[in-house]
């Protein structure tokens, strides 16, 4: 096929289709999702399907120090940088069949079909699947897109811990994803990752594609509130150095906080000790999540927050200690990937729309290197990190048809 021929290229939304399916059935669990989290085995399993997959299609597979894996595709002109695509295969303890796994696979069915029509593109195209996206068992999230992307170092990220104490890197080298290529570090013609919304915009606006424009920037926390242990009966309630109640006010002023225009806060972990159900909490351990699209209102988010845990701990005789763990600002995408998206869904006829993206994705340290955009298609009733996760068949094809487009598109220019 001509490299004018691009108009009839068509992706086989079967063959994807089937693909996250069959990827599914891996930590598939009872009620219909995926619990496959970062570096277990079921990881390992994971990976090693979509390494066989893509060597079948004829991909070159490298994996870097982080275990970031890239399928290459050849182009006509190998010396130009590639224009890539993917995200990840981690889920979430309780996750669905199409976080993550979508846009890997959506790559996948890229490369397919182009063989499918004997296409060759100018640029080599290659399809990325980055480690630990989710956080859930190595904080922070996006851990190895942040390296690639210059944001964390290879040492910080091989040190994150799980809540046994095992390193990442040890983990990385349980499962034989310890490679020997360096992190980052090249030229990267264009990125471009497809990803259900994750939220309900889409499907309340009757809208097959989301063209999104910028990621919200997001704050992370781990705080302690230390009080004093004492006896459930005799501590008046007057003298009591309730570690949870600092937690509990902390959480109703988060959710105050959050509740601006635009704003997000999330409590979603919470550890109290000693756990005995007569003893006064002394020690409670929690997590805090800020997000907006502004980076100024985050940080007055994050100055609301530390001056209401400031009072909250002097009006009730305890201390507190704040710990960031992790913060990227709001992330613009590229112009020119952009508009290659809304271009293609124009083309395609479907109906689209600008969106700004709720939630992290690699997306948004790989930007930091390279021009990049997404692509986002509807989830049902917006539900996702949750077993229920859901999408519909022709949207995710449409999804992936526009990837296609958007990368050739860019492979040629």
């Amino acid at each position: 096929m001509s490299k004018q021929d691009v108009s009839n290229l068509k992706i086989n939304g079967d063959r994807l289709w089937d693909s996250l399916m069959e990827l599914a059935t891996i930590g598939g669990t009872e009620k219909g999702g995926v619990c496959r989290i970062a570096l277990t085995d079921l990881d390992r399993q994971g990976r090693d399907l979509f390494v066989r997959w893509c060597k079948e299609a004829g991909c070159e597979i490298r994996v870097d120090k982080v275990g970031n894996i890239f399928a290459r595709r050849p182009g006509r002109d190998n010396t130009k940088p590639p224009i890539m695509t993917g995200s990840h295969l981690d889920t979430q303890p309780t996750g669905g069949k199409f976080d993550g796994c979508y846009g890997v696979m959506a790559g996948l069915e890229v490369i397919r079909a182009l063989n499918d029509h004997g296409y060759e593109t100018e640029a080599p195209l290659e399809v990325s699947v980055w480690t630990n996206e989710e956080g859930c068992r190595f904080a922070p999230a996006m851990t190895a897109s942040g390296v690639f992307g210059g944001v964390f170092t290879l040492d910080y990220a091989l040190s994150r811990t799980d809540p046994d104490g095992v390193t990442f890197g040890e983990a990385l080298k349980q499962i034989g994803y310890d490679g020997p290529e360096a992190v980052g570090g090249r030229p990267v013609g264009a990125f471009f990752e497809a990803h259900i919304e994750q939220g309900p915009i889409l499907e309340r606006e009757d809208r097959t594609i989301g063209v999104v424009t910028a990621a919200q920037g997001q704050r992370w926390y781990e705080i302690q509130w230390t009080g004093m242990e004492s006896h459930a009966g005799t501590t008046p309630m007057e003298g009591r150095r309730d570690a949870l109640l600092g937690a509990a006010l902390l959480i109703a002023e988060a959710r105050k906080i959050g509740a601006r225009p635009n704003g997000r806060s999330t409590v979603g972990v919470i550890e109290s000790k000693p756990q005995s159900r007569n003893t006064i909490p002394g020690r409670v351990f929690m997590t805090l999540d800020f997000r907006h699209p502004d980076d100024a209102e985050l940080t007055r988010m994050d100055a609301e927050m530390r001056a209401a845990a400031a009072r909250i701990a002097s009006e009730h005789g305890l201390e507190v200690k704040i710990e960031q763990i992790w913060y990227f600002p709001p992330t613009p995408f590229d112009a020119k990937c952009v508009a290659a998206v809304r271009a293609a869904a124009e083309k395609a006829g479907l109906p689209h729309m600008d969106i700004v993206s709720g939630a992290g994705h690699d997306a948004c340290y790989v930007a930091k290197v390279a021009p990049t955009g997404m692509i986002f298609v509807p989830c049902k009733d917006g539900i996702s990190h949750n077993e229920i996760e859901d999408a519909r068949k022709d949207d995710i094809a449409a999804g992936c048809q526009i990837l296609l487009q958007a990368m050739v598109e860019r492979a040629n220019a």
